[in-house]
């Protein structure tokens, strides 16, 4: 049975959906095993979790930390490995079937783009792939027989939507948001929020990173242009809608006015199972979402005059070119420096939109491109955080 399991490699297996992934894993053992484990910096929870789940390798991004996760596991006889070069060789070099890319940021496309170029199939949690280069992904996915399969709990719920359905049928992409810990908070207090304030997410445990992008909706921003890429859709058929009860994930309407909904508790493991699955159920002994609990389920407009990130995502699609990976490098700059104490959380944006305003503008950019957009883009915004935008 044993060489029938799904091989896994968990991209990002010390933040919070590689930690939840390895609980699917660790609940499937007849099913899945975990062939590579990739973690940034967190050597020790690294070692911790190869020594548990006792991957072919483990490799540390960390260069620095090459040492300590070889002391660690050499007594285990756990391949190790270290630096960039080494997370994209695994990508092609290692036997398995599945990546599940859980990094965080833009640093999750060239590992992706390499396990295309291997054909493996794609659990996509790293939705920075499809907002830097969607177009480009979207290229390489065609000419390579692997297969993405969100794990976004949105584009999780949009893809069990469409099961079965026509997609010329659908009318509307509605991408539900819970409108973060500032949903009811006066535009006037915005400017004196702190960082444990954002980091305060009404239902969600996440990292600190997609936290405050969920608090200035940001992260909703890219969700819209994810889904552009993942579906084929229109911007103009793609829109947001907050919810405050996380319960609704998303809908989607289709063109005779009916509206297929995927509901669930906020739980990210229930995407990793489908996605794991390869779109199929795997039971479990969760409690179910009970109806008769719920209060209610409530729906309204986003507030994009108090959360103008949110606007960036159909602006981004608009404008086109290089402007996502742009948008996100400058992104990952202003959120690095408001959670360093840098910036305040009402220049985010205008940090974003004025890095945009100064970087170069390439029209059909390529993938060297798409590296020295990013690169540029970082150094324009961090030039900003130090003149305080």
């Amino acid at each position: 049975m044993e060489n029938q399991r799904k091989r896994i490699a968990v991209l990002g297996s010390t933040g919070s959906i590689g930690r939840q992934t390895l609980d699917v894993i660790a609940e499937y053992p007849d099913r899945f095993e975990a062939a590579v484990l990739i973690a940034g910096s967190r050597v020790d929870q690294l070692a911790e979790q190869a020594i548990r789940f006792r991957p072919r390798m483990a490799i540390i991004a960390d260069e620095t930390k090459y040492q300590a996760l070889k002391n660690a596991l050499a007594p285990h006889g756990i391949d190790v490995a270290a630096g960039r070069e080494a997370v994209i060789a695994s990508m092609t070099d290692i036997d398995f079937d599945t990546v599940v890319t859980a990094t965080v940021g833009y640093s999750g496309l060239e590992p992706t783009l390499a396990a295309i170029s291997a054909g493996r199939d794609i659990a996509l949690a790293n939705k920075e792939t499809l907002v830097v280069a969607g177009d480009l992904v979207n290229r390489r996915l065609a000419a390579s027989r692997s297969r993405v399969i969100p794990v976004d709990s949105e584009h999780s719920a949009i893809y069990q939507c469409l099961m079965g359905e026509d997609r010329k049928s659908v009318r509307r992409l509605i991408i539900t948001a819970s409108g973060g810990p500032f949903r009811n908070t006066p535009a006037s207090e915005l400017a004196n929020v702190t960082v444990a304030d954002a980091l305060r997410h009404p239902n969600w445990s996440m990292g600190a990173k997609i936290t405050i992008d969920s608090a200035s909706m940001v992260n909703k921003a890219f969700e819209i242009i994810e889904a552009r890429w993942l579906f084929g859709v229109d911007p103009g058929q793609i829109t947001a809608l907050v919810h405050p009860q996380s319960v609704v994930h998303s809908m989607v309407e289709f063109n005779d006015g009916a509206v297929k909904a995927q509901l669930g508790m906020p739980d990210m493991r229930m995407p990793i199972r489908l996605a794991l699955g390869d779109g199929n159920r795997l039971a479990t002994p969760e409690s179910p979402l009970t109806f008769d609990r719920l209060a209610t389920l409530t729906f309204e407009r986003p507030d994009t005059g108090r959360f103008p990130g949110l606007t960036l995502g159909h602006y981004a699609l608009e404008r086109g070119g290089n402007t996502a990976c742009v948008i996100n490098a400058a992104n990952e700059i202003a959120v690095a420096a408001f959670l360093a104490g840098n910036l305040p959380f009402v220049k985010i944006y205008p940090l974003i939109r004025e890095t945009v305003e100064r970087a170069e503008f390439i029209a059909a950019p390529g993938f060297d491109d798409y590296v020295e957009s990013n690169a540029r883009a970082r150094r324009i915004a961090a030039d900003l955080v130090a003149c305080g935008v």
